[in-house]
């Protein structure tokens, strides 16, 4: 069983760090373009809080490689959302939402330290409140498929993102059996289920096919 819990951990790590790492492609893009153009600044701000949210979990349970994960994702998240903000134009509103972001971590810590004192009761709440956080976020790329389908081209979809996220959450889901941690396993179930939705719209509309379709546009 130490064996399996160490074999499981390394993996958890090493894939999770592999999923926050392919944001480094948008790092150099922006510092290649000088600009923020094409990249999105939600999905760091809210990984990072997620993040943020998980390590105060793996702390209060002193597990270690909730700590060490969620650790560098906080790093990697922190410096993708300094380098956009020093290349974005629109300063102003960025920073409202990382203000905005702060005050609900303060008011969060606030409710969970300050309101339940009790330690078992807190891990129970903050477990619950992001596994629902962790679910949305998985869930949130959805929100692209009636497009995917009109459209029959996957071109808003990143392939080594949905490598990374199905590799990321079945080794969380085995990681919380093992733990016997719900507030683990079941969040990123829904990571495994749109994983592999994800790789059915690349199968049913290959890159290929977007070159191929628009040749004969262009024909």
């Amino acid at each position: 069983m130490p064996d399996t819990m160490a074999i499981l951990s390394g993996l958890c790590i090493i894939f999770t760090v592999g999923m926050f790492s392919t944001g480094l492609s948008d790092l150099r893009k922006m510092f290649s373009t000088r600009s923020v153009e094409n990249i999105q600044f939600l999905p760091f701000l809210t990984t990072d809080l997620n993040n943020l949210g998980w390590f105060y979990y793996g702390y209060l349970k002193e597990d270690w490689t909730l700590m060490t994960v969620n650790s560098i994702g906080i790093t990697l998240q922190t410096l993708y959302i300094m380098v956009y903000l020093r290349f974005t134009p629109e300063k102003g509103p960025v920073l409202l939402k990382c203000l905005a972001s702060l005050a609900v971590l303060v008011v969060g810590y606030c409710y969970f330290y300050l309101q339940i004192p009790d330690v078992a009761k807190r891990l129970d709440r903050l477990g619950l409140f992001f596994s629902i956080f962790t679910i949305g976020m998985y869930m949130s790329p959805l929100t692209d498929l009636a497009k995917i389908i009109k459209t029959k081209s996957t071109k808003c979809l990143s392939f080594s993102l949905t490598v990374a996220t199905f590799l990321t959450s079945t080794s969380w889901v085995l990681y919380g059996m093992q733990m016997n941690d719900l507030y683990i396993m079941v969040p990123n179930v829904p990571g495994i289920l749109t994983s592999v939705l994800r790789f059915w719209l690349f199968w049913q509309y290959p890159p290929e096919k977007d070159v191929y379709s628009y040749r004969q546009v262009q024909a």
